[in-house]
């Protein structure tokens, strides 16, 4: 897992500083810190579906999202957004305690690589508890100013 986000960070790294003159007209900064914080919110106790649509707001319709090791295809479907607006919506309230902040994050073009954490607690819909804390790189390509992939590296 290191060697890969090591291997990947010096590829975006690349292809940031060739593709800088030409990054200037998207505000890649302004993005990625609404981008981690609309994704915080759909996590947070009282997340609502108003704050899952703000981040439904961010990506394309036919979004794909991967999620290595356990969601392998990445492939963009129509419906991709609603896919995810339906997955979401059953987990949105679940946690009692969420926090998350981002660790880095570099740039190209038309890509974002986020690296962030995370950790809450829950309850199940059978009332046992539940804790995890993660740190994941979070692979965004870009298409007009919004997300059209994602791909999560992490457990």
């Amino acid at each position: 897992m290191k060697k890969c986000l090591s291997i990947l960070t010096i590829l975006i790294s690349v292809i940031s500083t060739a593709t800088l003159a030409s990054s200037d007209e998207f505000d890649y900064d302004n993005f990625v810190k609404n981008y981690h914080q609309a994704m915080t919110n759909t996590q947070k106790p009282n997340a609502s579906k108003d704050d899952l649509e703000q981040y439904l707001s961010l990506l394309t319709d036919d979004v794909g999202n991967q999620h290595f090791p356990n969601a392998p295809d990445d492939s963009r479907e129509p419906d991709g957004k609603e896919l995810m607006r339906k997955g979401m919506s059953r987990y949105l309230g679940v946690h009692t305690e969420y926090k998350g902040k981002i660790i880095e994050y570099i740039v190209g073009y038309n890509v974002v690589a986020l690296k962030h954490a995370f950790s809450a607690k829950g309850l199940r819909s059978d009332g046992s508890e539940f804790s995890y804390s993660k740190e994941v790189l979070d692979v965004l390509e870009l298409e007009d100013g919004k997300v059209s992939v994602i791909r999560r590296y992490g457990q």
